[in-house]
């Protein structure tokens, strides 16, 4: 096996959450995964009860178009941009101007966010008629309908202003090295969507309002439960605004960039559900619950993985040591490619047991579950490609590229319209999720390409080998996977604990047959982290408190 250097150890070891690793890529990538996975299966339980209680129809469709407005503002100048800006700037000023400097930065930062999103709060509320119009097109044939996404449009808009300062707590505290409390911060909204489905929506006329005061009690507590950790750390102690500081102008200019890639993903996303309007009633809920299965995978491996990553590349550029950057960028692609691969397969072999187990209750029918399967199909195929882009975007921006994946992006945009328009009448929302895989396999072939150009290669051996060990693998186990629904298919099971039951089972047995072809193939990532395990059982665990993961 070819020796792994040290950054990429760490980056096994973090995945793991190795007990005992101090700090730096370890303990982030442990903590975020877990914090992650723990998140999502909060959400799963939040989407069931919505399912259950709303089913995918008017109410589902206005909630889910009305909340993408907010939400795509909240990637645009709260979490996504303003991170890639703000930690390497912060961290600079922490190392080489102190830590007063440093919370004077912070302090005058968080409070012109503050005050733009204040004011883009207001004007998403007064201009929610002809956003929701301009989003949502197709809900003019149904005045009903868009009054709805109207009105809770205007109840949503604050949670801009309540998610986008909670974004900068966890990219400050990120920076200082503490990512327990900003990774599990995201549960705050999926507690309280939960709580008001189950407990508040009797009581409201329309039900489904429940869902928007949900979001903005959980866009609080992302906000609330960070403060704490900030203020202890030294938020509390410095309380000027420095405007005139230079720094202030360098994550400005950072963040046009990274506003602007981000704006290519969101349009993708506006584009979705824009046309997803036109289509049948239910179909923007459709394209939610099917994509909701494929944020799982993405999240527990895709952004753990490129959280890791992140800091190691960009500490590799500012030494200059490019050849390392491609290094720890190619095994990343290698890594999470190898963990993602039995997801996508269990998905697109299992979509229809699976989905017919989390949602098919209530308002949620077996009509709903097939046409929700075929979408997971269609998005499952682009799986490798989304959780890809997320370990390669960040390689970029370790070298203070934020343009490239900006120009990509568009190309990849133009793609998705092209491809939506063309598959959304035959496949109805199938299509569009097809479109969107597609385009992302664009996106992922030209970041590799160009990557590969600036920094000369990435990594010393090349990507297909292992990739395609892995490939076949994952080929194997979704031979076996049918083979094991053709025998037994979970949908003739009763009661529903038995069903599930079979369900695991078979997803545990295909997972097995992927892990022992990966062996017998020779397959290196999985030599490294069975080596990690190994090294695990030798080791006594080291008990972790909270703040012992921020150090």
């Amino acid at each position: 096996m070819v020796p792994i250097k040290e950054e990429q150890r760490k980056l096994v070891k973090g995945f793991l959450m190795e007990p005992g690793e101090s700090g730096g890529i370890a303990r982030a990538a442990g903590v975020v995964s877990g914090a992650t996975v723990l998140s999502r299966v909060l959400g799963f339980v939040r989407d069931l009860i919505i399912a259950r209680t709303f089913g995918a129809g008017t109410s589902t469709d206005a909630f889910f178009a009305a909340f993408r407005l907010p939400n795509m503002l909240r990637e645009l100048l709260g979490e996504g941009a303003l991170s890639a800006a703000f930690i390497p700037v912060f961290t600079e000023s922490l190392t080489k101007r102190g830590r007063e400097a440093a919370w004077r930065l912070v302090w005058t930062v968080f409070t012109l966010l503050a005050s733009l999103l204040v004011l883009l709060s207001l004007a998403g509320i007064a201009l929610a008629p002809w956003l929701v119009r301009l989003i949502a097109p197709g809900f003019q044939a149904l005045p009903s309908k868009l009054n709805l996404a109207i009105l809770l449009a205007r109840v949503m808009f604050p949670y801009i202003l309540l998610v986008g300062l909670a974004a900068l707590l966890m990219a400050i505290l990120n920076a200082m090295g503490h990512f327990a409390t900003p990774a599990l911060s995201p549960t705050m909204l999926n507690i309280a969507m939960i709580g008001c489905a189950l407990y508040l929506a009797p009581h409201l006329d329309p039900p489904i309002l429940s869902l928007a005061i949900g979001v903005l009690l959980g866009g609080a507590g992302q906000l609330l439960i960070q403060m704490p950790v900030a203020w202890r750390r030294g938020m509390s102690t410095h309380r000027s605004l420095h405007l005139s500081d230079p720094s202030i102008r360098r994550i400005a200019r950072l963040m046009a960039p990274g506003v602007a890639g981000l704006a290519v993903t969101q349009l993708n996303v506006f584009i979705g559900t824009l046309l997803a309007s036109f289509l049948g009633e239910g179909s923007i809920s459709i394209l939610y619950y099917a994509f909701r299965l494929i944020q799982f995978p993405i999240g527990i491996f895709g952004v753990a993985i490129a959280t890791a990553a992140f800091p190691a590349m960009a500490r590799q550029a500012s030494n200059h040591s490019f050849e390392e950057v491609g290094s720890t960028a190619a095994y990343a692609l290698r890594l999470v490619l190898f963990v993602t691969l039995p997801s996508m397969v269990g998905l697109l072999v299992f979509r229809v047991p699976i989905v017919q187990l989390l949602f098919e209750r209530g308002a949620f029918d077996r009509t709903v579950t097939l046409a929700t399967a075929d979408a997971v199909f269609f998005y499952a195929l682009g799986l490798g490609a989304y959780v890809s882009t997320r370990v390669l975007v960040p390689a970029f921006y370790s070298i203070q590229d934020t343009a490239t994946p900006v120009k990509i992006g568009a190309v990849a945009v133009l793609v998705n319209v092209l491809s939506s328009l063309l598959l959304m009448r035959p496949l109805g929302a199938g299509g569009l999720a097809l479109a969107t895989a597609l385009s992302s396999f664009v996106n992922l072939g030209l970041l590799v390409t160009t990557l590969r150009r600036r920094l000369g290669t990435l990594g010393a051996d090349p990507l297909w080998p292992p990739l395609a060990r892995a490939g076949l693998a994952a080929t194997i186990m979704g031979l076996f996977g049918l083979v094991l629904l053709h025998l037994y298919d979970p949908l003739t099971v009763e009661p529903v604990l038995r069903r599930a039951m079979v369900v695991v089972l078979q997803l545990a047995a295909s997972l097995a047959v992927f892990l022992v072809s990966a062996a017998l193939l020779g397959s290196e990532e999985l030599k490294s982290l069975f080596q990690k395990f190994a090294l695990l059982r030798r080791q006594s665990p080291t008990p972790l408190s909270g703040d012992d993961l921020s150090e």
